[in-house]
């Protein structure tokens, strides 16, 4: 690297994450508006007020204002990955719609999450083609050469005069969260070791290093922690609002939430050739703020136009909000789950806790509000299990809630109707669970149940190794999403079940 300048230069980040295929504005309030607002089961956050939020068209008029007050040539934008899938558009276009909106409003660099591989290994290399930016992840290697996929995962950037080393780490347990076919012919590491290899090296040639990151909060504290020569962590995964800039170990750590409804800004300043301030701000995407880009706005619709009738299409009435949680009893999960039940003539089923999705609103339920929470081609399986089986599957999910170590975390609460347990999260491993009972009964630990679950268990899903050992297993060719939109089909106006079949005591929340 040339000698650093001596005078102080700044330069400015704006950055989205988990975006989760949303490219349309949605509405929201205060409460479970999203997976994880709302959620009593994890830090609290919630949206500021009511209205609409997001969109690429909102997106690009901030972008546009930014640029404008700042100086294009001394702006980055960044994503921190779950970006293109989880959507209807997304699915129908296998991610393209979103790959092709993100080209329009200038994207410099992508950290691949783990729903980046939901349309499978050969499907993200061709994105990554058509996309105009890198899309990277320096600890998602390639088995056969051992290289990280699809290149190299660090980027030196000119911005503001200013040497920036970009570094992209993905979710170390991305094997853990969707099929195991999608992967198939990658590992994934930790990001922490390999940053504590490339790090060092990048610091000889960049004056700023900039890690954008799909590990989650906690993951990334321990990064910055661990980790001596970085500046400032750009997170993803565990769809945290952080701002401003939280201070930790050596760096900083921002996050921008998730679902496109915020655009992060982090401007860093530098001084003989070092970081010598950080400073940051939100900017949150109401369409009564910024109104939608005229030109991203004809993109959405050429994108959309080929597939009005499916997007478009009703299938039900929500009688109420239809929301999702994350880390603690999740309502529309529990729906799923009594309408799996129903179906398969199960005791008890099981859906694994997952922290994507947009609130259904009280109202018409279209098609493609439904995908963004039943996103996947996820199938039934039916099996049964003995009432000591069950009990080590909660011990698993009281371990998932409260993992030994921030690497050791995945999935959120699993989603269960037919069941009802509690959990004691401040006892040891494998002693947190009490007061089961199925159907008003207490458990019979010899007594086979059964059991209607996402096949996904049955290939160690979030760790849930039990169900792979059941007996009677059968593998249904039925599509979970299919079956419930059949049932709300049927049932013409839909409503939540009850809740409080878990109860979970936690130390601390997060």
């Amino acid at each position: 690297m040339a000698q650093p300048a001596s005078g102080r230069r700044t330069f400015t980040i704006l950055h989205t994450n988990d975006r989760h295929g949303r490219h349309l504005p949605f509405d929201v309030s205060g409460g479970n508006a999203t997976a994880q607002t709302g959620d009593h089961g994890r830090e609290h956050q919630e949206f500021s007020r009511s209205g609409r939020i997001g969109g690429f068209g909102q997106l690009a008029t901030a972008l546009a204002r930014r640029r404008a007050a700042l100086g294009r040539d001394n702006v980055l934008l960044v994503d921190g990955g779950d970006t293109f899938a989880d959507d209807l558009l997304g699915n129908l276009t296998r991610g393209e719609a979103v790959i092709r909106l993100m080209n329009a409003v200038g994207y410099h660099f992508m950290a691949l999450g783990n729903h980046d591989f939901d349309y499978g290994v050969e499907r993200t290399r061709e994105l990554a083609r058509i996309a105009t930016f890198p899309m990277r992840g320096a600890n998602i290697i390639e088995r056969g050469s051992g290289r990280p996929f699809i290149g190299e995962a660090t980027l030196l950037k000119q911005v503001g005069g200013v040497t920036v080393g970009l570094l992209a780490l993905g979710y170390h347990n991305t094997h853990l969260t969707g099929s195991l076919d999608n992967v198939d012919g990658l590992e994934f590491v930790s990001g922490i070791d390999v940053a504590r290899r490339l790090v060092s090296g990048m610091r000889g040639k960049a004056e700023a290093i900039v890690v954008v990151s799909h590990q989650g909060s906690k993951v990334d504290r321990k990064l910055l922690e661990e980790v001596e020569g970085i500046d400032l962590v750009i997170g993803a995964h565990s769809h945290d609002l952080i701002t401003p800039p939280e201070r930790v170990g050596g760096g900083w750590l921002v996050q921008a939430m998730s679902d496109g409804a915020m655009l992060g800004e982090v401007t860093l300043a530098v001084q003989d050739g070092k970081v010598a301030q950080v400073k940051g701000a939100m900017h949150e995407l109401w369409s009564d703020t910024f109104a939608p880009d005229p030109a991203i706005g004809k993109l959405i619709a050429r994108l959309r136009a080929p597939h009005g009738r499916q997007l478009g299409d009703v299938i039900a009435n929500a009688g109420e909000r239809i929301g999702r949680q994350y880390r603690s009893e999740s309502p529309f999960d529990k729906l799923v789950c009594r309408i799996l039940r129903e179906a398969t003539g199960a005791e008890i089923a099981f859906m694994p806790g997952v922290g994507y999705g947009v609130s259904v609103n009280p109202g018409p339920i279209s098609r493609e509000a439904l995908t963004t929470l039943l996103p996947h081609p996820s199938k039934i399986a039916t099996l049964t299990l003995s009432g000591t089986q069950l009990h080590d599957v909660l011990e698993q999910a009281a371990v998932n809630l409260a993992p030994p170590a921030p690497l050791d975390g995945v999935g959120g609460l699993i989603q269960s109707d037919g069941i009802a347990w509690s959990a004691d999260l401040r006892r040891s491993a494998g002693q947190r669970v009490r007061d089961i009972s199925v159907l008003n009964s207490p458990l019979d630990p010899s007594r086979r149940y059964r059991v209607a679950v996402n096949a996904g268990f049955l290939e160690g899903l979030h760790k849930f190794t039990t169900f792979a050992n059941g007996n009677d297993v059968v593998r249904r060719d039925q599509r979970i999403a299919d079956v419930v939109t059949d049932a709300f089909r049927k049932a013409g106006t839909v409503r939540v079940p009850a809740l409080g079949d878990v109860k979970v005591e936690r130390e601390t929340k997060g």
